[in-house]
């Protein structure tokens, strides 16, 4: 099981501790820099930037969370509802002194997104949002594409703390989300899936999951979204995701004043392992029109 961070060249690492969450942060980029918060889903952690961290563009300061009870920080007292996520990053940001940042978020940590933009619009300048659906979906719309999500949600909210611990279900699942496994070998996946054998993080995991389905579908289902987004959004969706489909996050259905979607070809699910160029560049794009 991996006990350390994978190494990155030239980050910084802390741990600050908001809402009863020991959060380890990983920086890169000047001090003093821009501020871009940057939320990973699952299964993995704060390495989905890596490229990102490694490489930040200038004037830009990357800050790479592990969410709660993910990766190398602490669990959350609650048992991973969405909105509690929520809160907890933004006191996390009120422990940082950072008032206001641009956003980026994939899988679970874009949903977490989308939640703090419509809750606190006044902290985000703009936000980059990776392969998750927006949170105004119709039955019409979303019903199709349940299926998808009932081939491994109710595995990993049910048996997913021992397959995670006990059995290579991560080996296998991680390669079958990208479409060019070239640029995600076994030592990416090696550095994700360790991680979920501490029995923290794989409970962290079932509790995602669980929380959703017992509670939050059901609840969305019966209380669509109605705010509406101010924050200018800019969500890329690699259109190769067997999990989650891109009409999901159709710009056509979105309640918000600036949202465009722009999917990428030849590119699976974890498109910040498959396209660190392409986030590289919308980023450096969302952070000048931000200006």
């Amino acid at each position: 099981m991996t006990t350390d961070p994978p190494p990155i060249a030239g980050v910084r690492r802390y741990f600050v501790t908001a809402r009863g969450v020991d959060f380890h942060v990983t920086e890169a980029g000047p001090a003093d820099g821009r501020p871009v918060l940057a939320l990973h889903g699952w299964p993995q952690h704060h390495y989905a930037y890596r490229h990102l961290l490694a490489d930040p563009p200038p004037g830009l300061r990357i800050i790479a969370l592990d969410l709660p009870g993910y990766g190398w920080s602490g669990p959350p007292p609650h048992r991973w509802g969405k909105e509690d996520v929520a809160a907890d990053v933004l006191a996390l940001l009120d422990e940082l002194g950072l008032d206001r940042v641009l956003l980026i978020g994939h899988d679970w940590g874009g949903y977490i997104g989308h939640l703090m933009v419509l809750g606190a619009p006044e902290r985000f300048d703009g936000y980059l949002v990776l392969n998750i659906p927006h949170p105004w979906q119709s039955a019409r719309g979303f019903l199709p594409h349940v299926w998808r999500f009932l081939l491994y949600q109710p595995i990993v909210a049910s048996v997913g703390k021992f397959l995670q611990q006990h059995t290579p279900i991560l080996e296998v699942i991680l390669p079958r989300g990208v479409k060019n496994r070239a640029e995600f070998g076994p030592e990416v996946v090696r550095a994700y899936a360790d991680r979920f054998r501490d029995p923290v993080v794989a409970q962290a995991a079932v509790d995602t999951y669980r929380t959703f389905l017992l509670r939050e579908l059901p609840r969305s289902a019966r209380h669509t979204e109605t705010r509406r987004a101010t924050v200018p959004i800019r969500a890329l969706f690699g259109i190769d995701d067997n999990a989650v489909h891109h009409s999901l996050a159709a710009a056509e259905t979105a309640k918000a004043d600036d949202y465009t979607l722009e999917r990428v070809p030849n590119c699976g699910h974890f498109i910040t392992d498959e396209r660190p160029d392409l986030i590289r560049a919308r980023l450096i794009t969302l952070a000048e029109e931000t200006a």
